[in-house]
């Protein structure tokens, strides 16, 4: 009885700590995720009403956008991403790239190269459902088929990247311009018109001057800030209703929108393009859902920031209802009582700078995926916080943000040329969400093609017609975003076809792995101290670039390491599972293949921990292989064995685990045990050709070998010995780095357009872009480069 007891209060007790660890988690996601969508209600009402159409006595104007900001907020950030497609999330994260990585994993459409069956072992490489043959649909048949359609997608994925690139410049010039312009109701029109232009661009200067801190340095005042502005914003809103028009709940019926329409005509469907920044931030709650978690965002937006917002648009409605011919431009400062103005100035101001913190840090997050999913060139990548994964910083980018953003404050000058710019941005990735998460709902959760369709066809057509009306302000200011993200759009397409190309001709032009084994002291060829690791984007065979090296200088170091640095369609890759290590010919040559995956959202190593870690992978590995040859009574062990010398022996994945590893989990399936162990590692045997798995488990020794000499045999044991005494004297004599030096031109004969994309483009990028020994930070001292001439 007492058992169940504590039984009962230890369940309590741990659902109470659970809860109240969401809860803390939906606080902290007021400051990361909510400051864009917080800050709408400075700039709605005045963009809406900024020339398109006039406010009347009949108040059908007001009435009707209320009905539309309460519709649009309810039914886009509250039922589509709330509802939907926070559950769409891979591994629980988010984003455009977040829902193509699943697609990919479902649905053969990826484009990224070198792809292996090994990747689909990794426990991130999860599916929604296993596959089974029912739910191979016509949509996943239709589309595995049509080649053109695999790089329509991408192209859809890059429009989505670039529109958020995009409102990540234009963000933060609309929200701190419209928190400043507070400061016209204090100002004449003559002094206001020179003051508000330089304490934008100035507190933009700061805000961007300080992203190298990063978020995690001041993110503890972000949330108190966020979470101030909230209850600032909905108790004016509540003392307008109250004050002004308690009536105004009736503006909340879907009638008034029509009602609007029918009125305003043309004009009335040109101003939804101010209406639809209401909704600008909403992309965040699926973006940074890495951060926290489905709960978290789900409780802080339906129980805190939707009715905040609601009441917020309420009460501005309610005083505008009752002041038809106020002596300045509606906007939300008017609404606010003038004992309150300065103490709303104040924090409005730093609620801005806290939503254009976001959104900053969100594009930076997301060009980091694209760079590392080979779409976009090398650039800077910092990592500002050791604790919390995933926060960033890009110095080109981040410059070059702030330029653009100054440039196109001073060149405005205007709320609504920026809310026209900011709206078509906001709607063309909500576009891209919407399509792609009918794709998820069909493919990856096996859902009836009717209900994507369905999905499609309703939240589309709602984001389609605030697009439509964005688009009409093509002249007024919608051209920027759109000129951006051709811009983007043409750098990131070029930089991803010529690196696809590069790795064709690199699979076309690898050589064989009898040629690497044919040299010898019979053609001249010596082998020097130390470690060569020979950079490569291919997983099988000898890459171009070493055969080049080795007949212009014919010497290879004593121990040498192809090295593929790929990434695969996963958010992470544990750290257990990244190293994928096999050898290349025989035992006595020395060589070996090591494959090392990041997932795109995955922090790189520097070269320092690289190379340590490196090391002692391949000495695990040549201890597990010293295992499996001592297994006389395993025939797997026996057959790979028997064809080492003739073909690259089978991978595996060498990584230190601290958990133990359940039996069975294939249907073939080793299990290697010690009576002692001190240390396991986990180990997955990869056929290329096939996907064959076998996982095994075994102890790694320490540097004293007794106990193996006493099972296994003298001759083995020395060979294990000398082995790893090779590998630590070529540690000691030094390592060095075998990068390609590429320059890539087009072939005879292709099209204009390639030419220029190829022979310009591509090489202007990659000059001026950080090439491979700077992303790789690799020594100078330690750096061999061989040239390269890629015809692709």
């Amino acid at each position: 009885m007492d058992l169940n007891l504590g039984k009962c209060c230890g369940s309590r007790s741990s659902k109470k700590e659970s809860w109240r660890s969401v809860l803390l988690l939906a606080y902290q996601s007021l400051g990361v995720v909510y400051g864009d969508l917080s800050i709408s209600p400075l700039y709605v009402f005045k963009s809406t009403f900024a020339e398109d159409i006039q406010h009347s006595e009949t108040n059908e104007e007001i009435y009707g956008v209320m009905s539309f900001v309460f519709w649009t907020l309810t039914l886009v950030p509250l039922l589509k991403y709330v509802f939907i497609v926070l559950r769409a999330d891979d591994n629980g994260e988010g984003g455009t790239f977040a829902l193509y990585s699943l697609i990919c994993r479902h649905v053969k459409v990826s484009l990224l190269p070198n792809r292996q069956v090994s990747d689909e072992a990794l426990s991130t490489y999860k599916l929604e459902h296993p596959p089974e043959k029912k739910h191979d649909s016509c949509v996943k048949r239709y589309l595995e088929k049509h080649k053109w359609l695999h790089t329509a997608l991408l192209l859809l994925v890059l429009l989505g990247t670039c529109m958020v690139i995009g409102d990540g410049l234009l963000t933060p010039a609309i929200s701190v311009f419209s928190a400043v312009s507070g400061l016209e109701l204090n100002m004449s029109k003559e002094h206001h018109q020179y003051a508000v232009i330089p304490i934008t661009c100035f507190i933009l200067v700061c805000l961007f001057s300080l992203q190298h801190f990063g978020t995690h340095r001041v993110g503890f005042v972000f949330a108190p800030i966020v979470l101030t502005w909230l209850l600032c914003i909905s108790g004016i809103g509540l003392y307008n209703i109250i004050q002004w028009n308690p009536q105004i709940y009736k503006a909340l019926s879907p009638t008034y929108m029509f009602m609007f329409l029918r009125k305003t005509r043309v004009s009335g469907w040109m101003s939804l393009g101010g209406i639809l920044l209401c909704i600008t931030g909403a992309e965040a709650m699926f973006a940074d859902l890495g951060h926290f978690n489905y709960a978290a965002i789900q409780i802080a937006f339906t129980f805190l920031v939707y009715p905040a917002l609601i009441l917020a648009y309420m009460g501005q409605a309610a005083y505008l209802s009752r002041h038809h011919h106020s002596a300045h431009a509606i906007g939300f400062y008017v609404s606010v009582p003038k004992c309150l103005h300065w103490p709303v100035l104040a924090v409005a101001i730093l609620a801005s700078v806290v939503g254009s913190q976001a959104i900053i840090s969100g594009t930076f997050s997301i060009i980091n995926q694209s760079q590392s999913l080979g779409c976009f060139p090398r650039v800077k990548v910092i990592h500002t916080s050791d604790k919390m994964h995933g926060q960033i910083y890009i110095p080109e980018i981040n410059w070059m943000l702030m330029i653009l953003c100054i440039a196109v404050t001073i060149g405005f000058r205007d709320v609504k040329h920026l809310g026209n710019a900011s709206g078509l941005a906001v709607m063309a990735v909500m576009l891209v969400t919407t399509c792609l998460t009918s794709l998820v709902i069909v493919l990856c959760w096996h859902k009836p093609p009717i209900l994507a369709l369905a999905f499609l066809l309703f939240f589309g057509s709602i984001e389609l017609l605030y697009f439509s009306a964005s688009l009409t302000k093509f002249r007024e200011g919608a051209w920027l975003p759109i000129l951006l993200s051709l811009f983007f759009m043409i750098i990131m397409f070029v930089w991803h076809y010529t690196t696809i190309k590069k790795y064709e001709f690199d699979l076309q032009n690898k050589v064989s792995l009898e040629w690497l084994l044919a040299l010898g002291p019979s053609l001249g060829i010596t082998r020097v101290p130390g470690i060569g690791l020979v950079f490569t984007d291919l997983t099988s065979g000898i890459p171009a670039n070493f055969s080049r090296f080795v007949t212009n200088l014919p010497a290879f170091h004593r121990v040498l390491v192809f090295v593929c640095v790929k990434s695969v369609p996963v958010p992470f890759v544990p750290p257990a599972e990244r190293y994928l290590v096999g050898r290349v010919g025989p035992v006595d040559h020395r060589s070996y293949r090591c494959i090392v995956r990041y997932g795109y959202r995955d922090v790189h190593q520097d070269v320092d921990s690289f190379e340590t870690e490196l090391v002692s992978k391949l000495a695990d590995f040549i201890r597990y292989d010293w295992h499996k040859r001592t297994q006389q009574e395993d025939d797997a062990a026996r057959s790979v064995q028997s064809n080492e010398s003739s073909s690259e022996s089978r991978l595996a994945v060498i990584g230190t685990v601290a958990y133990e590893i359940e039996d069975n989990l294939q249907p073939e399936s080793v299990s290697i045990g010690f009576s002692t162990v001190e240390s396991m590692e986990d180990v997955i045997e990869m056929a290329e050709a096939a996907p064959t798995i076998r996982r095994v488990r075994f102890a790694v020794p320490d540097d004293s070998y007794e106990d193996e000499g006493s099972s296994a045999s003298a001759e083995a044991e020395a060979e294990l010995r000398s082995e790893l005494r090779d590998l630590l004297a070529a540690q000691e004599a030094g390592i060095a780095f075998i990068l390609g030096h590429s320059h890539v031109k087009a072939k005879q004969g292709s099209s204009v357009m390639k030419r220029l994309a190829v022979n310009f483009g591509y090489n202007f990028l990659r000059r001026n872009c950080r090439g491979a020994d700077v992303a790789l930070k690799v020594p100078p001292v330690s750096l061999l480069e061989v040239g390269m001439v890629y015809v692709v």
